[in-house]
């Protein structure tokens, strides 16, 4: 009898191993998320301030553009802010009628000088004049051809005047209108090449403490499809403007630009600062909680979490500091699903 239970015991004993056995082979395998990732890597930032503006002629190159000689504007052929070329007519002038008269009469006395010397120097060819007064009439011939010159110079010689585009430019202001009687020398219009554009941009009070005079900036043109260039702070000011409410800043327009560019054309400018090394990660990588910033890294099949400080936080790529593992893949599509130590498998991209 004693036997019988004790086989009995065993054969329960044996069938019980055998069901915790395959209670435990069923047991499903611990839950994981699928996840991708990506290297994280050091790379070079740049700190920036945006900045928007115009593009206008440098006054530094303007010039004023003036006829020698005074007259009454008969025709405007100009506004301001018109792009005008090399030769291109602006504006034309009737020659004030002194100058005019001016000009006749030197051209008159020329022509009785000349005719003058041709007498005494048949004279003298007789002996009936001394060289004396041959020397007197090749004189007044010589004085009476530098008078007519001069008048030639101050405008005389032409009864209405073209004032031409000096070069490639924009008018930046126009001084007279149709019908102003002006004096010799008076300012008509300013004119400013294109060659000598500045991007006038304004900077808010506080930013305009980072910014030094020389620094890097890259110029975008707001409208059309130039492509982007780069340029240079050429003057930083110390009084907020008192229409805009920002700090002025003058940006040097490379050539190649500003001879695409029109001016007043809106820009858009990014002033570089600081340039640092930071982690390039993903931008999805990268999340945020009361805690602060943080990312996931992918250690043996488990998500480990790294808090980390934002610092470049343009673009697809973010910047950031943290103890990262270089070693270690940052977990990029999933990561919004995991929590630290969270069983993860990466699957392929």
């Amino acid at each position: 009898m004693n036997v019988q239970l004790t086989r009995t015991a065993a054969a329960l004993l044996a069938l019980g191993l055998l069901v915790a056995c395959s209670k435990k082979a069923a047991e499903p395998p611990p839950p994981s998320v699928a996840v991708t990732t990506a290297k994280a890597q050091q790379r070079s930032f740049t700190d920036s301030i945006e900045a928007y503006g115009v593009a206008q002629g440098d006054p530094r190159h303007a010039r004023s553009v003036s006829l020698a000689q005074g007259g009454q504007v008969v025709a405007v052929s100009v506004v301001v802010g018109q792009s005008v070329h090399t030769g291109e007519p602006l504006m034309k002038l009737a020659t004030d009628p002194l100058a005019r008269n001016a000009f006749l009469q030197a051209q008159s006395a020329l022509t009785l000088a000349r005719s003058e010397l041709e007498r005494v120097t048949r004279l003298a060819a007789q002996h009936l004049a001394t060289q004396s007064q041959l020397a007197s009439a090749r004189k007044a011939l010589a004085d009476a051809g530098t008078a007519l010159a001069a008048q030639r110079q101050l405008g005389g010689a032409e009864a209405i005047q073209i004032v031409s585009a000096p070069a490639d430019g924009v008018v930046t202001a126009v001084q007279v209108a149709l019908g102003d009687r002006v004096p010799a020398n008076a300012p008509l219009l300013t004119f400013a090449p294109t060659s000598a554009l500045i991007a006038q941009l304004g900077v808010l009070s506080d930013q305009a403490a980072q910014l030094k005079p020389g620094m890097p900036v890259t110029l975008r043109a707001v409208y059309g499809k130039l492509e982007s260039a780069e340029g240079r702070v050429s003057m930083l000011g110390r009084a907020v403007d008192p229409q805009s409410h920002l700090v002025p800043v003058q940006v040097s327009v490379p050539a190649a630009m500003a001879a695409q560019l029109v001016a007043g054309a809106a820009l858009d400018a990014q002033i570089h600062t600081v340039s640092y090394t930071a982690w390039a990660v993903p931008r999805a990588a990268v999340l945020s909680d009361e805690q602060g910033h943080y990312l996931f890294q992918l250690d043996h099949g488990k998500a480990r979490r790294v808090d980390v400080k934002v610092r470049s936080p343009a673009g697809n790529i973010l910047g950031v500091d943290g103890p990262i593992n270089a070693s270690l893949a940052v977990i990029v599509m999933g990561a919004y699903e995991l929590s630290d130590g969270m069983a993860v498998r990466e699957q392929a991209q």
